[in-house]
């Protein structure tokens, strides 16, 4: 019986991609050193408050951090514990092996937990993918998926493929698959960052999936085009271009921003008061009653400089909305 290959295409373009990652991590490999364990944790809470706000949890890198230390954070149950599950997979990340099945059931246990009733368990039911009221993807029938997923993890442990490759079109297969009740997209992020970190660590510590939250849209539509051809190069292409940028973003260089002293004062607010606030709170703390004021001379210019982030980001004008101070505008803050 001839073993399972996942359809797809090397292109020029992922051929191309592989060169400028390789070369780009050399770069990061030099500037590693014991300064930045520090580092390594900002990122890890930036993988992981990224890849939960793509599954609509809204808590901030501020928040998630103060649940990683234990501290006490005022959000929506759910939310804390997916973020809390995330933190515990993370710290199991490094004793799992990526084509075992026991560790992916594992992971997805973890992961799950208390979210779902058969955490760690396939899926019993179908399911399809919804965009808005529109089905986009109808995912194999139940009792297919441990046949796919023993035939994937099969080409897993044995393809001889550049793992930056192997790593995509696992990710790809997983969602198609759709294995699991919930958690699918976490969970094939997960599994494509534990890939990768195992043929070069510093793979594993870059957040990927932050920048993946940053162009959301781009990462679904990547997936619809690979299922559309029948070929996940599409996907492939995507997910190794947001590794080189991400790459990239942690080897330059980090010049601070040329400040207006508005944007200082109202970073000095967030990083005194340590928990997102929303506007009308900022304006009193700043002392402030014109509205378009703020909004043009502090709330927009520190957005835009990346110093302070919305808690929804996907709904900027909803009444719930809070800004909580990014880990750039704690170090600008504190210049």
């Amino acid at each position: 019986m001839q073993a399972y290959q996942p359809p797809f295409t090397i292109t020029p373009t992922i051929i191309g991609l592989i060169s400028d990652i390789s070369e780009s991590l050399g770069r990061l490999s030099v500037l590693e050193s014991e300064k930045s364990l520090r580092l390594r944790r900002i990122n890890r809470i930036r993988t992981i408050q990224g890849s939960l706000a793509i599954e609509g949890n809204t808590l901030s890198k501020d928040q998630i951090t103060a649940i990683l230390d234990g501290k006490t954070v005022i959000a929506p149950p759910r939310e804390i514990q997916e973020a809390r599950n995330a933190i515990n997979a993370y710290e199991q990340f490094e004793s799992w092996h990526a084509s075992n099945e026991d560790h992916l059931l594992d992971a997805h246990q973890i992961l799950m937990a208390g979210l779902i009733d058969d955490a760690g368990r396939y899926r019993s039911g179908n399911v399809g993918v919804m965009k808005g009221k529109h089905v986009v993807h109808m995912a194999p029938p139940a009792n297919r998926v441990r046949l796919l997923m023993d035939d994937l993890l099969q080409w897993l442990a044995t393809t001889d493929q550049h793992p930056l490759i192997v790593s995509s079109v696992f990710h790809y297969e997983f969602e198609f698959i759709h294995p699991f009740a919930d958690g699918n997209g976490r969970m094939g992020r997960l599994w494509q960052t534990l890939i990768l970190s195992q043929r070069n660590p510093l793979l594993g510590q870059l957040p990927v999936e932050s920048m993946i939250h940053q162009q959301q849209l781009d990462y679904y539509q990547a997936l619809n085009d690979s299922t559309q051809n029948t070929d996940s190069s599409p996907f492939i292409e995507f997910m190794l271009a947001t590794i080189l940028t991400t790459i990239k973003t942690s080897t330059s260089p980090q010049e601070s921003p040329h400040l207006n002293p508005q944007v200082k004062q109202l970073l000095n607010a967030l990083e005194k008061a340590s928990y997102p606030m929303n506007r009308n709170e900022l304006q009193s703390q700043l002392k402030l009653k014109d509205r378009k004021s703020f909004r043009e001379r502090y709330l927009k210019p520190a957005l835009d400089k990346g110093l302070i982030e919305m808690t929804i980001a996907d709904k900027p004008n909803s009444r719930l909305q809070k800004y909580a101070i990014t880990e750039q505008g704690k170090r600008v803050a504190r210049m």
